[in-house]
């Protein structure tokens, strides 16, 4: 029987067990947003989510339920309407807001966020929190990681920070990178039949190598890496 991993899935005996094995928290940063056509709108989520999935099979450690919730950029349109992230990005033309995008919060509330979960998971006893996943709520992870280790007691792991030079996990916007991770990851959710035939019509919302060049066998590639390099730092850190 596959060892449960997830927070939510855990008895008691089982958190305390896992705990004890190696005190280590993976905290997805996921959104509901585009995508594109090919995949689904909690991608940055479900991504997170199975690379933790599988670090934490291998290496030991709980995955925390993703945020959903994250900060980006904003722009007010003359006609009100405020346009977030991809839906003024120089590959979606003309800029608007892209079918079901449903998660930001403003900076203040995100760090608040995560400032109440790593309280809790100081409380729960966990030594070290991992966190990856949407751009932006990376960026401000890694940003202030180093005041949040002072401040809780516990050392963090920030892609932003740390591992940047080797990570290779939602690295582009729905673009090679990201679908491919999909489709090794949830390939039933992904759907390249939704993309232009025509190599000369990009797809909209769409930032990085071409999406219609992905595979699952490059998604775990670049799982494989990670988790590698997820070793190599926890190690060093010594939790």
């Amino acid at each position: 029987m596959t060892p449960k991993v997830h927070y939510l899935e855990l008895l008691p005996h089982e958190f305390r067990a896992r705990l004890a094995q190696r005190p280590v928290g993976y905290l997805p940063l996921g959104t509901l947003e585009w995508h594109g056509e090919q995949n689904p709108l909690g991608s940055d989520a479900l991504i997170s989510r199975g690379l933790f999935e599988r670090a934490a099979h291998e290496l030991g450690g709980i995955v925390f339920p993703p945020l959903f919730l994250g900060p980006d950029r904003a722009r007010l349109e003359p006609d009100g309407r405020v346009l977030h992230g991809m839906d003024y990005a120089t590959v979606t033309t003309p800029p608007r807001q892209l079918d079901g995008s449903c998660y930001w919060v403003s900076r203040g509330l995100f760090l608040q966020l995560c400032e109440a979960v790593l309280a809790q998971a100081a409380r729960a006893g966990f030594r070290c929190i991992v966190a990856d996943g949407h751009g932006p709520s990376r960026t401000a992870w890694g940003e202030y990681a180093n005041d949040w280790e002072a401040q809780f007691g516990l050392r963090l792991v920030s892609v932003f920070r740390d591992l940047k030079e080797v990570w290779c996990s939602q690295i582009d916007h729905a673009a090679r990178n990201e679908t491919s991770l999909m489709m090794a990851l949830h390939p039933a959710l992904v759907d390249l039949s939704q993309l232009p035939t025509d190599r000369s019509v990009w797809p909209q919302g769409v930032g990085g190598e071409d999406p219609r060049d992905a595979t699952a066998a490059h998604g775990d590639a670049c799982l494989s890496t990670c988790i590698a390099a997820l070793r190599d730092h926890l190690a060093a850190l010594g939790v």
